[in-house]
Formats: structure tokens, C-alpha cells, sequence
């Protein structure tokens, strides 16, 4: 067996393997991460949309999670280009999502979003909605709009649980809730944001709080085999020094009251998936998140890339080179997390995961921002 074949076929027994979260078996270990691409006008998704996910499902991608999609809150969004999860109009052009990524084989979930204080006032879906987050601050700690009250939190609670009764209706095979990158979820849960001296704000368990309901409530939306899977992260946007836990303790202080609340899986999301987490181990965030909650879970972090995810790779003629992904199998040969999340190596190239199985590596395409200006 030559070098290459070994590599290959390493790379099929370890990645090829079935994967079970509550009623759902994915046909491998390799996810689609998240990526907002905002190709559909006016919030809904047409049918270039479900050809560029069917893509990645044709081309061996185990679960799709797409792109974020605004919750049915007026604030919930900030661009008439991202895709909603509410109206007739929307559901329908998601459920022709569904039913081309089954027809290529793939399963998929929507991920549900509300970007809270990021939120440019008189942007989005809803202009003259009001940005609202946890107290009125931003990711920078400066005046953004205002803080929520009851009433706020009971509608978008009810907005998420509504979002994923729809998402089981229209046949998506689970849901992801996105709690990273400092929206509206990850604010409550960071102190620079969080600044409440209601049951909702204080100590970190109190941050989970409302984290924790939204979970709760989705979970007695959807049957009880219906997974929910909620997206985590240490940084946030531009401000990638961001951490929510120091410690091991403190971040099982963060994730045990939602592992409770009803989460079948995290997905941990970092920019490097095999930079630790902490000091004096080498498990990186879903290694720890899995050891804390005993929970399955997600890792991401510039697969098969030779650069690693920047602000500057999304700039005009910025390009990486591929990478193999020795590393990543060490860890997964290990169970140290369950699936791994790829992203700008997909959207170069659709057929990454047949090629990284098959061991026709030397076909696989490199990342170039160019692609961002198209569905392909």
C-alpha cells in the first residue's frame, strides 16, 4: 500500500463512519458549517439556494447546517438578503432546500439566528424595528440599542420555539440554535454585553438563563427525537480575544444548565480546531465540551486550509492553499469530538468531502474570495 492509499484509506475509516444524535443518523462525520452566503432577496430562499446546498450533499457531505436564518422577530435580523424562517413565502422556498439535499442524500438543519445588539438601527427585514440586546451595550462595550425587556425575551423565546416546530414541519432533520460570535444568545451569556441585574444578568449561570429557556422551549416545540443542536463559541466577532471561560469549571458552569435544558449536541465553533482550549491539555473546545457534558459535539476551524480564518480572507483577491488533515484525524481517530464542520473548503469546492474520502486530494480546489461572489 503506497503512502497515499494509507492516507485515503485512513481517511475513509475514520470520517466514513455513521454518527446516531436522537432520531437522526448522519451517513458520516462531515458537517457543512454554517456560512451566511445572502443570496436570497427578500429573505427567501430560491431554488439556487437548494442546488448550492444539494451540491454538497451530492458531493458526500454528511449533514448540511445552513446558513443563518432570521427567527420570526422584528429585530431579529439586519440584511433583506439573508434568509428568514418565518412566512409562507420563506418556509416554502426552505422546504425545496429540504427536499433537494434528501433527493442528493444528505440530511440537513437550519440554523436559527438573531443577531440582538449587532444589529445597525434601520437595517434589515424590518427597519423600524428596534435593536435590542441584552442591556442597551454592543461588542465593544459602547451604547447600542436598547435593553430587552420581559415582554422582549417571552416573544423571542416564543420566536425560536415557533421557528423550530417549523423547521420539524417542513422535514428538516434537526435544528441548530446559534449562540456564538457575540449575537443575540451570546450576548446574554458574555459580561461585556451582559449587564442585567435581573434573574437574566449577574454570575454566569444566571447569564445561561435565558440561553437555557430558548432550549427548553424549542425542545417542547419538536418531538423528543428531534435533535437540537446549539452553536457555542469563545470569540465574537472582530473581537476574537473573547472568552466566556477561563477554566474548565467555568465553562461546565455555562454548558451544564443547557445540556439539562434539552441540547443533544454543541457545536463548538473556533478559528483553529487544533489550538487547545486550555492550559495543560491538548483538547480543543468540543474536546472539553464533550468531556464536561458527556454530550456530542461539533468542532470547526479551517479544515483542509492553509490559512487559517481571518477577517483578511474575505478581502479581494485573498486565496488559501489546501492543507491535509493528518491532525484533524488524530483527533477524530480519538473521539475527541463526534462530527467536524467544514467551510470556506466547501464553498470552494462542493465535492471536498467525496474527494477527502476517495482519496483524490489532488483534484480538490483552493479557496479564493472570488467564489464568495457566486452560488456555486
Amino acid at each position: 500500500m503506497t503512502a497515499d492509499s494509507a492516507a485515503a484509506d485512513r481517511a475513509a475509516q475514520t470520517l466514513s463512519r455513521p454518527f446516531t444524535l436522537g432520531g437522526l443518523t448522519v451517513p458520516n462525520r462531515i458537517a457543512m458549517a454554517p456560512m451566511t452566503r445572502q443570496f436570497s432577496p427578500d429573505g427567501v430562499p430560491g431554488a439556487d439556494v437548494a442546488q448550492y446546498y444539494a451540491r454538497r450533499a451530492a458531493g458526500g457531505v454528511g449533514l448540511i447546517i445552513t446558513e443563518g436564518t432570521y427567527v420570526g422577530h422584528p429585530s431579529a435580523g439586519d440584511s433583506d438578503r439573508v434568509p428568514r424562517f418565518y412566512g409562507e413565502d420563506a418556509l416554502a422556498g426552505w422546504k425545496n432546500v429540504v427536499d433537494e439535499v434528501h433527493r442528493a442524500g444528505g440530511r440537513i438543519m437550519p440554523q436559527l439566528w438573531h443577531v440582538g445588539a449587532t444589529r445597525a438601527e434601520g437595517s434589515g427585514p424590518v427597519p423600524d424595528a428596534p435593536t435590542v440586546g441584552p442591556s442597551g451595550f454592543g461588542l465593544d462595550g459602547n451604547p447600542a440599542g436598547r435593553a430587552m425587556t420581559q415582554d422582549d425575551l417571552d416573544a423571542v423565546i416564543a420566536a425560536f420555539a415557533d421557528a423550530a416546530a417549523a423547521a420539524e414541519r417542513t422535514g428538516f432533520d434537526g435544528i441548530e440554535l446559534h449562540g456564538a460570535h457575540g449575537y443575540l444568545i451570546d450576548q446574554f451569556l458574555w459580561e461585556r454585553t451582559n449587564r442585567r441585574t435581573d434573574g437574566y444578568g449577574g454570575d454566569p449561570v444566571a447569564r445561561v438563563r435565558f440561553a437555557a429557556e430558548i432550549v427548553a422551549a424549542c425542545r417542547k416545540a419538536v418531538s423528543a427525537d428531534f435533535p437540537i443542536v446549539l452553536r457555542t463559541s469563545q470569540w465574537k466577532a472582530f473581537h476574537y480575544d473573547a472568552r466566556l471561560a477561563g477554566t474548565p469549571q467555568e465553562l461546565e458552569a455555562i454548558l451544564a444548565p443547557l445540556a439539562e435544558a434539552g441540547v443533544d449536541a454543541f457545536h463548538s465553533s473556533t478559528r483553529r480546531y487544533w489550538v487547545p482550549e486550555f492550559e495543560d491539555s491538548d483538547l480543543n473546545l468540543a474536546g472539553w465540551t464533550k468531556k464536561l457534558t458527556g454530550k456530542a459535539t461539533i468542532s470547526v476551524g479551517s479544515v483542509g486550509l492553509d490559512k487559517e480564518f481571518d477577517p483578511a480572507m474575505f478581502k479581494d483577491g485573498a486565496r488559501s492553499g489546501v492543507a491535509g488533515i493528518e491532525k484533524l484525524l488524530d483527533r477524530m481517530e480519538r473521539d475527541e469530538f463526534d462530527l467536524i464542520a467544514i467551510g470556506r473548503a466547501l464553498i470552494a469546492d462542493p465535492e471536498w468531502a467525496r474527494k477527502v474520502l476517495t482519496g483524490d486530494t489532488e483534484t480538490l480546489i483552493p479557496f479564493a474570495t472570488e467564489q464568495l461572489q457566486t452560488l456555486r
